[in-house]
């Protein structure tokens, strides 16, 4: 892998990692909300999942 490569991997582990606290913290102050955004998050990791077997290949 290359040194550009670790470092895209490395801000992606970053910005979903801030995006997790963000949708912690909005479920924290708004519980309403866990069950639209659960339902968000399940097709963002379905989405993320076809995208990293499509790169894989």
């Amino acid at each position: 892998m290359s040194t550009l490569a670790l470092l895209v991997l490395l801000l992606l582990v970053v910005v979903v990692l801030l995006f997790a606290a963000g949708v912690a913290y909005v479920v924290h102050c708004h519980p309403s909300w866990s069950q639209p955004l659960g339902a968000a998050l399940t097709a963002v990791m379905v989405m993320a999942t076809l995208v990293g077997v499509i790169l894989a290949r």
